[in-house]
């Protein structure tokens, strides 16, 4: 135990925290993936790959910090998981890998049909990693069948459940509003103009998409709701989370675009918040037979093993998050494009 909680609920904070992170980071490069194509100059598309283009294979870094955290504090998680979300996590990984080979391959001739085909790609594979993303959230806050051996025991198309497209919608217009936003501040002139437009389209977007999937949760599945019922101080989430909502086209209007991607932030990590604390303590809920669920306790590593791994995320992660802020640094302010841009 560290602090009279126990190792377990440590690694399930510190696993919430970097997922949270890569969220809200590779959240805003995927969003302005989504709305590349309304985009039409091909000007205006290249600071927009530009904005990106010094951070987004670094923001990836805090995917792989999850993976590993999973794998090293919840093995057994880690194992179902991966293995039940098999198809829906190899269409993630091979959506990952065209939007790197789009943003690359780009500029590499200066053709019409080769810029519009590979900016298709680049649209398409950041708009099916946003989606994938949302469908497998989803379902783990739903629930996924397991057998005793705690594997998967279902149909990998019962995925796309009503529940699971609903937040896979939500997360899409979720991230291209935070995408929106982010390049607000990268951008001048008309695109500038547009993009500021366009994040208050996409928040309105969002706000349709999390009211249609609240009501859906609330009169369809109500057990997603009962932490912060029976919690009355975690209703705070949901009230920080509106709050946030509410102050982006506030900060917009008033010019204050920094304030406006901090508020969208703020929205990411209370949604996921609120996603946890419902959720917790499973790690895997098995609706089928609730005996089958994994757990935080029955999923995790030994001990000593969690002693371990929080004594090097106190030091690692930091660091990370250290080196994240100084490559946003060196690389603030507008974009400007050069012989060396995309």
């Amino acid at each position: 135990m560290f602090f009279g909680i126990e190792y377990s609920t440590w690694w399930f904070l510190v696993f919430g925290a970097v997922i949270t992170g890569y969220a809200i980071l590779d959240g805003f490069d995927l969003g302005a993936g989504a709305l590349h194509l309304f985009l039409k100059k091909e000007e205006s598309r290249r600071i927009a790959l530009n904005a990106i283009g010094p951070v987004w294979d670094g923001n990836e870094v805090w995917l792989v910090i999850g993976g590993g955290a999973l794998f090293a504090g919840f093995p057994v998680a880690y194992a179902a998981i991966f293995s039940a979300f098999y198809v829906p996590f190899m269409i993630f990984i091979v959506g990952l890998i065209y939007r790197a080979v789009a943003i690359e391959f780009r500029s590499k001739e200066p053709g019409k049909i080769w810029r519009a085909s590979w900016d298709f790609i680049y649209f398409f594979a950041c708009t099916t990693v946003t989606l994938s993303l949302g469908l497998m959230l989803g379902n783990v806050a739903l629930g996924i069948p397991l057998d005793a051996n705690h594997e998967f025991a279902g149909n990998w198309l019962d995925f796309f459940n009503p529940f699971s497209i609903l937040v896979s919608i939500t997360t899409l217009a979720l991230f291209m509003m935070h995408g929106a936003i982010f390049l607000t501040m990268k951008t001048e002139n008309r695109l500038f103009a547009k993009l500021t437009l366009l994040a208050k389209n996409f928040t309105i977007f969002f706000v349709i998409a999390f009211v249609l999937t609240s009501l859906y949760t609330l009169l369809y599945i109500p057990h997603l709701s009962d932490q912060i019922r029976s919690n009355p101080q975690f209703f705070i989430l949901p009230i920080i989370m509106v709050l946030a909502v509410a102050n982006i086209p506030r900060q917009l209007t008033r010019g204050q675009y920094l304030w406006a991607f901090i508020s969208s932030a703020v929205t990411i990590a209370s949604l996921l918040a609120t996603v946890a604390i419902e959720v917790y303590p499973f790690l895997v809920f098995a609706p089928n037979d609730p005996a089958n669920s994994i757990t935080i306790v029955n999923a995790a590593s030994s001990e000593k093993t969690m002693g371990i791994l929080l004594t090097i995320a106190l030091i690692g992660t930091p660091m990370v998050g250290l080196y994240t802020a100084f490559v946003f640094w060196t690389f603030k302010g507008k974009v400007k494009l050069d012989d060396m841009s995309y």
